[in-house]
């Protein structure tokens, strides 16, 4: 039997079953009328679909695999009663918010716990899996001043975090193991595009709550107990849907320059709480700050590590289309090597770097880097090099269009398959191009493209040439 339609089968039994649940009674009623709305219906499909083919390679795997995917599961159990219950429920208030999506917190918490202690042989998977679940929490948005982002952007979001550690399960089981490839996928399919599309066909500005339902019941405060010796209470576990991560930006402390002003306008002394600075705090006076910064020191300082101040190091797949590797500095041994000839690789602010690309991909652009060597296998469209400086290129395959725009030193290193490359310049020096010679065990032809043009004009039009010097 056709696999889609025993799903189908499977949400129609769930329906049915919710329907026989609710028996005669009018609590019941609502309940079986609120399973039998199309968006229940949707997530319905949803679970029997997405979150059956994960927890499907999850079986495969067993162990901890197992034991965090039957968690997901129970995640989006606990969200489809939240969705039926907002159905049949006034919105309750901010306090209130949490105390009713508490049984989806305390899923995502038994989850978290998961991943504490020692590192894990699965750790990999059990991050994937537990970052992936804060895309649940779409449904706590109440509004634009809630403090989060709309529905939509809050799946995708939350997912990009996830798949970091996602993708080193697809690097780390490569040609290993074809189960722990499947979960990887599907786990990703479970939200992109599987929650994401929910979300935008039915909740695409959030839950929408009942106008004349029940009001929701906030958890009443509990009076501490007289005792004989006061004991501090206990920390809570850190709430994914606590009070304060739902506060408006308005009501919240200021900080940076407004925090500066307030104090000033608050009319207390400015120099309230500064010490005198007495003579021997001053620098001039200090026996240790002589001025003179050794040879030892400085070049420590140079030889140490550096990041770049553009931003942090980056090398993530972003959409699943697109290879980021920005600000790496000092780095050689950077490799991707799960792509596909769909992705594209963006290199930028990268400084005295390798980068290996282990397959085929559409194209490569490098932009604004120093000292950068970059070995491709194949390219589909094309390979740019724009605002460099000593760009060391080597195509192993084959590549249609290779551009170099306003670079100073390139080194291209052409392959026997990359022979009829089509090179294009502009704005560019120093630009070399080595390819293999005639025979296996002949040197590398260097060539050294022209940077000076001779303009000569004839019949009518202007005639340019490349300058040549002889060695004479």
């Amino acid at each position: 039997m056709d696999e889609k339609l025993i799903q189908r089968l499977e949400s129609a039994v769930i329906r049915l079953e919710a329907l026989s649940v609710g028996g005669g009674a009018s609590v019941g009623d609502g309940v079986a009328a609120a399973a039998l709305d199309p968006s229940i219906i949707a997530f319905d499909d949803l679970r029997s679909q997405f979150v059956g083919r994960v927890l499907g390679a999850a079986e495969k795997i067993g162990g901890q695999v197992l034991d965090v995917t039957k968690i997901v599961e129970e995640a989006f159990e606990a969200q489809r009663e939240l969705l039926i219950k907002i159905k049949e429920t006034q919105k309750p208030s901010m306090s209130g918010l949490p105390e009713f999506l508490k049984p989806l917190n305390d899923v995502i918490l038994k989850a978290t716990k998961m991943t504490e202690g020692w590192r894990l042989d699965f750790f990999n998977h059990l991050k994937a899996a537990v970052d992936s679940l804060i895309a649940l929490a779409w449904i706590a948005y109440t509004g634009k001043d809630c403090g989060m982002s709309m529905p939509i952007a809050h799946v995708e979001e939350s997912w990009q975090m996830a798949e970091f550690y996602n993708n080193k399960v697809l690097v780390e089981f490569r040609n290993k193991d074809p189960n722990h490839i499947e979960w990887a996928k599907a786990l990703k399919e479970l939200y992109l595009p599987g929650l994401w599309d929910y979300v935008k066909s039915h909740y695409p500005l959030g839950p929408v709550w009942s106008a004349t339902g029940k009001v929701a019941v906030s958890a009443p405060s509990k009076a501490p107990l007289p005792t004989s010796r006061p004991m501090p209470p206990p920390l809570p576990p850190a709430s994914l849907f606590s009070s304060g991560s739902f506060q408006a930006s308005s009501s919240r402390p200021k900080k940076g320059m407004a925090a500066v002003f307030d104090e000033i306008n608050s009319g207390k002394p400015v120099t309230t709480g500064l010490r005198k600075v007495t003579d021997d705090m001053k620098t001039k006076n200090r026996a240790d700050r002589t001025g003179v910064i050794s040879a030892g020191e400085k070049e420590g300082r140079l030889s140490s590590p550096s990041f770049s101040k553009a931003g942090p190091p980056k090398l993530e797949l972003q959409m699943g289309r697109k290879w980021m590797v920005e600000n790496q500095i000092g780095r050689k041994n950077l490799v991707i090597d799960d792509c596909d000839a769909k992705q594209s690789v963006y290199i930028f602010g990268c400084k005295d770097s390798v980068l290996q690309i282990q397959g085929k991909v559409n194209n490569i652009t490098i932009d604004k880097c120093t000292k950068m060597g970059v070995v491709f296998t194949d390219v589909v469209a094309a390979c740019e090099v724009v605002n460099c400086n000593g760009v060391e290129m080597q195509c192993q395959g084959s590549a249609p269009t290779i551009s170099v725009d306003n670079t100073t030193g390139c080194q291209l290193y052409l392959g026997k398959d990359s022979s009829e490359t089509s090179i294009t310049t502009a704005k560019s020096s120093e630009i070399n191009v080595l390819v293999p010679g005639a025979g296996p065990d002949s040197d590398w032809g260097e060539h050294a493209l022209p940077q000076q043009f001779s303009h000569v004009y004839k019949n009518g039009q202007f005639v340019t040439t490349s300058v040549s010097h002889s060695g004479g």
